[in-house]
């Protein structure tokens, strides 16, 4: 499922010339929320809020 948006451990600029495409992944009971500029946020147990954090990261750049 593609989302837009996220956060990580602090602010990390992107790549510059990267398209922002962000994703979110299953690793065991978590779920992560990835970026095409290679940005990647927390492990979270709520896909919600593995979701919110994709946002927040697009809507930060």
């Amino acid at each position: 499922m593609a989302v837009t948006g996220a956060q990580q451990d602090g602010p990390e600029r992107a790549r510059s010339g990267t398209e922002h495409l962000t994703t979110t992944a299953e690793q065991g009971r978590f779920c992560v929320a990835r970026c095409a500029c290679g940005w990647r946020g927390p492990a979270r147990r709520a896909r919600s809020q593995a979701r919110t954090d994709a946002q927040t990261h697009t809507e930060a750049l």
